[in-house]
């Protein structure tokens, strides 16, 4: 399987300044599919102005939307500045090897020696509990919140 990570802060030049509108669209639409059993962080979709804002402040060490061979987005994957990896694929391309084949390049591209990488992951995720064990990641521990 082959991927091409394409830089989010690179793309069309503008996205630095949070202006690309194919690329905020993009990302924004892969946090519109994004679901119950896949969020951690989110209990809503932001609005359009927030999320814009997101992107133009580099909130991440490395960010990249995910093209296939056939020249489609089929997803994006980031590296926080705490190490903290994230992959989201568009769910008309679940199950095709594009995560795996994502994470494989993402870990290439951006480790830097002494980097300790951590996935933060919905237990009730299990596709993607299996795509970090299967690259070696453990776990840590089990997170609990209560909303008031």
């Amino acid at each position: 399987m082959t991927v091409e990570l394409i830089s989010v802060y690179q793309a069309n030049g503008d996205v630095k300044n949070g202006k690309d509108p194919d690329v905020i669209l993009t990302l924004w639409n892969l946090l519109c599919e994004r679901g119950d059993d896949v969020n951690i962080s989110h209990k809503e979709v932001p609005s359009m102005r927030d999320h814009c804002d997101f992107v133009a402040n580099r909130p991440y060490r490395d960010w990249y939307l995910i093209r296939n061979a056939d020249n489609q987005i089929v997803g994006a994957c980031y590296i926080s500045k705490q190490g903290e990896i994230g992959i989201q694929i568009f769910k008309a391309y679940w199950r095709r090897g594009f995560a795996s084949a994502a994470l494989r390049q993402l870990m290439e591209r951006s480790w830097r020696g002494g980097d300790r990488l951590l996935a933060n992951i919905n237990p009730r995720n299990a596709a993607s509990v299996g795509l970090f064990k299967k690259f070696g990641f453990e776990l840590l521990q089990h997170t609990y919140a209560k909303e008031f």
